[in-house]
């Protein structure tokens, strides 16, 4: 956890900035890490296998 209460090992998809981080960082659309969310969770460690498959 963060020193601001954020889990690091989570994405919050109601956090513009989170979701553009993990969009960027994934190479894909900020559309796309919010269906990934929905799909898999917000484990980052998920929505990262989930774009690795």
């Amino acid at each position: 956890m963060n020193q601001d209460g954020r889990d690091d090992s989570k994405i919050d998809s109601n956090d513009a900035s989170e979701v553009q981080y993990a969009a960027k960082k994934f190479g894909v659309t900020p559309k796309e890490i919010k269906d990934a969310v929905a799909q898999v969770g917000s484990s980052r460690a998920a929505v990262e296998k989930y774009f690795k498959k």
